[in-house]
């Protein structure tokens, strides 16, 4: 994984997380890049892992899922452990270091109720090292905030690479676990490799999967971190919001370029939102003039991340996560 990247590789990179699939030619169109140097700056950002492209699916359409957002509380000493375990785990998404280094925050994709009840009535209770949480249903992600870029889009660049309109959620097919599974691998994976996968053609495999992904079934992703891009101060905000205006003041957040996540959710705050700025004075900054300019919020929690162990459903090395 790469510690610094030059400004072409930013772009390239930036452009690939908005559009996790798009072709070289289509990049290379976009940033006024030749094809070549796309590719010759692209393909080793893969080879290294510098960049990763995975998939992850929408609870909403799976019948039964619970999506969750926890904080839990450890002590100082056992946070690597906890941490290690929550990213070990087959259905958390983001696991992030917070605050003083004695609380962490998950989310979790849960395939149902019962998966919830044994997670905090089992799972967490029995763990030594956790001294206590609070629970917050995903009640909607607003999809808007998935495209962040670092602002090294221009507003044309981002629009070029946005997906095709929503369509309605497709009936699920027989080959959609082997592709999904696929994808979770590599989202980059060829149609002829994929179609190898799933036992049909690559023809049916592509239509299936722009199914999928216009269906809002699956959402392709590139996953990065935020730092190479220049984005070195991360936070969760928890926010209390008027509910009336909820709705309204979460579309405000989900156009800014600095947010990289927004949920409406239960628990103490019902707004959730990822930020990632340049450093600390843009955080205050963006708390002063966004947050604040922002009618409906009543009250802000603002937790700083200090280190991720799993983005997107992507575990990262230690050796990353503390350097």
């Amino acid at each position: 994984m790469r510690h610094e990247l030059d400004e072409t590789d930013r772009r390239i990179a930036a452009a690939l997380v908005a559009s996790p699939r798009a072709s070289w030619r289509v990049v290379a169109e976009c940033l006024g890049l030749s094809e070549r140097t796309v590719v010759r700056r692209a393909v080793p950002l893969y080879a290294d892992r510098t960049l990763r492209g995975t998939v992850v699916r929408n609870p909403a359409t799976v019948p039964g899922a619970v999506p969750m957002a926890l904080r839990i509380r450890c002590r100082p000493n056992r946070i690597r452990q906890v941490a290690t375990a929550l990213a070990r785990r087959r259905d958390t998404i983001w696991v992030d270091i917070l605050g003083g280094g004695d609380e962490v925050s998950a989310v979790f994709f849960l395939d149902s109720p019962q998966r919830r009840n044994s997670l905090l009535l089992q799972d967490l209770p029995a763990t030594d090292a956790v001294d206590s949480w609070t629970a917050h249903t995903l009640l909607r992600v607003f999809p808007e905030t998935l495209r962040w870029n670092a602002g090294l889009l221009t507003p044309e660049e981002a629009a070029r690479l946005a997906p095709e309109p929503v369509q309605a959620a497709p009936a699920p097919a027989a080959i959609d676990g082997t592709l999904i599974a696929a994808l979770a691998e590599d989202c980059r994976m060829t149609y002829t490799d994929l179609a190898a996968r799933a036992g049909t053609t690559a023809l049916a495999a592509r239509r299936r999967l722009d199914t999928l992904v216009r269906g809002n079934v699956v959402r392709l992703a590139t996953e990065i971190d935020p730092a190479l891009l220049g984005a070195h101060s991360e936070a969760l905000l928890w926010l209390d919001v008027q509910p009336r205006a909820l709705g309204e003041t979460a579309a405000a957040l989900s156009g800014n370029p600095h947010v990289r996540f927004v949920a409406a959710t239960t628990g103490p705050a019902n707004l959730l939102a990822a930020v990632a700025v340049t450093d600390l004075a843009a955080l205050y900054d963006f708390l002063v003039t966004t947050i604040g300019a922002l009618g409906a919020i009543t009250a802000t929690d603002t937790t700083p991340i200090l280190a991720t162990a799993k983005r997107t459903g992507l575990a990262r090395p230690w050796s990353t996560v503390l350097s």
